[in-house]
C-alpha cells in the first residue's frame, strides 16, 4: 500500500490508508486512546479502542517521538484536528524512542535555553515551527534562482579555496594546502568580477562563505550562505537598487502566498509585501537625520546597529515602509574595489539595504579600470602582490559593473521576526560552536 501524507487525509474519507511518521502526542482516556501522528506535511489524529486488543496494548507502552507505521480507515470527525481522523487497524513500531529526552519536542511554557537546543539541534528541528523556517528558505531560494534565470543570469560556482582575500585578509581561515597555505573564501566577490571580465554580463551564485570574525552577536556567524549577484554595463549603483527591490518584492510575495498563514500562526508575524520603490537616503542624509534624534554612532564612515535600528524606525514612521536603501558611504569604510564618485572621491558608489533595523545586503558599483584599482589597493595600505591574479582580470578590457549580496539567514530573521541568526541556520557555526 502506498503511503498517504497527513495533508492528504481529507481526500481519503472512507478509505484505508498507510501512514508513516512520528508519535507527536498520546492521550489515553480509559477504553479509548488517541495518537497524534506527525509527518513532514502536518499532524493527524488517530484513534483506537480497547476492543482492538493488539493495537491498544502497543499504544499503552509506546513512547512519544517513536517512528511508527499505521494502517487504518479515514473518517470525518469534526472534533479532530483538521476535521478527520484515522481509526487504527494495525500499528508497527519502526524505531522506538526512549521515554526521556534531553530537550522537549513540545515546549510547555518558556522555550528551552538556546545553547542546549543547539546541542540537540536534530531534536529541536522536529518542531513544526522550526521546520517551517527551512520550508520558507526553500521557497526563497527557488524564487531567487527563478528570478535570476528569468532575467538571463548565468549561474556560477566559484572556488571556496583561495590564495588571497577579497579585502584585508583579517577574517580568513587558513587551510593547509599541500606544501602551502590556502584560505577559505570570505566572499565570491573577486570571482564574480572575473565573470564580468569574461563577458558573462549577468551572473549569480548561491554558496557558503567563511569569515573568521571573533564576534558573539546574534547576527554574526563564521560560516553562512550568501546569494550573490553581479551585472555588467550599469550606469550607476542605483541600477542595482532598482534590481534588488524587484527581487525582494518577488521573494516576499512568493513566501507570503505559500506560507503567510503559517508564519502568522507560529510566529505572530504578518508578512508585508513591500511596495516599490523602496525609500532611499544617502549616508550623509541618514547621519543628519539621526543627529537630530540624538543618535550618534562611534563610526564616521559606517552605521552601528543602534543607528540602523533608529533609521528604520524613522522610515517606518515617515514612509510606512519596512525597507530602506542607504547609499554613498564614505570610501574609507568600503572595500578597495568599490568605485569612487567622480566629483567627490571621498564617497563610494556603495549601498546597504536594511530591513526592520537589520542590514541584509551590501552592494556597490565596482571599479573596473586597472590603474584605478591599483591606486586604490595602495591607498588602503594593502600589498599588490596577493592581488596580482585579480588585477589581471582588468588588463584586457572590462565593462562597468556592480553587484550585491543578500544574506538569506538575515532575511529569515526578518521574515519570522526572530532576533538570532542561530535560530534560522540549519547548523550554526560560531566562535565556540563546531558541533553537531
Amino acid at each position: 500500500m502506498e503511503r498517504t501524507l497527513t495533508k492528504q487525509i481529507y481526500q481519503k474519507a472512507g478509505c484505508k490508508v498507510r501512514l508513516l511518521g512520528w508519535v507527536h502526542v498520546i492521550r489515553k482516556q480509559g477504553k479509548i486512546s488517541f495518537l497524534l501522528l506527525r509527518d513532514i506535511s502536518g499532524i493527524v489524529q488517530t484513534v483506537t479502542s480497547k476492543e482492538n486488543i493488539e493495537v491498544f496494548s502497543v499504544i499503552q507502552k509506546l513512547s512519544e517521538e517513536s517512528v511508527i507505521e499505521i494502517i487504518g480507515s479515514v473518517k470525518e470527525e469534526k472534533q479532530a484536528p483538521g476535521g478527520y481522523e484515522v481509526q487504527i487497524d494495525e500499528i508497527k513500531i519502526i524505531s522506538e524512542a526512549p521515554g526521556v529526552f534531553p530537550i522537549p519536542i513540545i515546549e510547555k511554557g518558556e522555550e528551552t535555553e538556546q545553547q542546549k537546543r543547539l546541542d540537540f539541534r536534530w531534536l529541536d528541528l522536529r518542531k513544526p515551527e522550526k521546520r517551517l523556517i527551512f520550508q520558507v528558505w526553500t521557497t526563497m531560494e527557488k524564487t531567487f534562482r527563478d528570478f535570476c534565470i528569468q532575467e538571463d543570469f548565468i549561474e556560477i560556482h566559484s572556488p571556496k579555496l583561495t590564495v588571497t582575500s577579497t579585502e584585508s585578509g583579517s577574517e580568513l581561515f587558513p587551510v593547509k594546502y599541500f606544501d602551502r597555505t590556502a584560505y577559505l573564501v570570505q566572499s565570491p566577490q573577486l570571482y564574480k568580477q572575473m565573470a564580468m571580465a569574461a563577458g558573462f554580463e549577468k551572473v549569480f551564485e548561491i554558496g557558503p562563505v567563511f569569515r573568521a570574525n571573533p564576534s558573539f552577536t546574534s547576527r554574526h556567524d563564521t560560516e553562512f550562505t550568501m546569494y550573490d549577484v553581479e551585472i555588467s554595463f550599469i550606469e550607476s549603483h542605483h541600477d542595482l537598487l532598482a534590481l534588488e527591490e524587484q527581487l525582494i518584492q518577488v521573494m516576499v510575495q512568493e513566501i507570503k502566498e505559500k506560507y503567510g498563514s503559517e508564519i502568522q500562526k507560529f510566529y505572530k508575524r504578518e508578512l508585508i509585501i513591500p511596495e516599490i520603490p523602496f525609500p532611499r537616503f544617502s549616508f550623509r542624509e541618514v547621519k543628519n537625520i539621526l543627529l537630530t534624534k540624538g543618535v550618534v554612532g562611534e563610526k564616521v564612515d559606517d552605521l552601528c546597529p543602534e543607528e540602523e535600528r533608529a533609521i528604520c524606525e524613522y522610515v517606518q514612521k515617515e514612509k510606512g515602509h519596512e525597507f530602506v536603501f542607504i547609499y554613498d558611504y564614505p570610501a574609507s569604510g568600503r572595500a578597495f574595489y568599490s568605485m569612487r564618485h567622480e566629483t567627490d572621491p571621498a564617497l563610494s558608489k556603495t549601498f546597504d539595504l536594511l530591513w526592520n533595523g537589520l542590514e541584509i545586503t551590501s552592494g556597490a558599483q565596482r571599479e573596473h579600470r586597472y590603474e584605478k584599482l591599483l591606486e586604490q589597493i595602495k591607498e588602503k595600505g594593502l600589498k599588490t602582490e596577493p592581488f596580482e591574479s585579480y588585477l589581471n582580470f582588468f588588463k584586457y578590457g572590462c565593462p562597468p559593473h556592480g553587484g550585491f549580496a543578500p544574506g538569506p539567514t538575515r532575511m529569515l530573521m526578518k521574515i519570522f521576526d526572530i532576533n538570532s541568526v542561530r535560530e534560522v541556520t540549519y547548523l550554526y557555526r560560531g566562535v565556540n560552536r563546531l558541533t553537531p
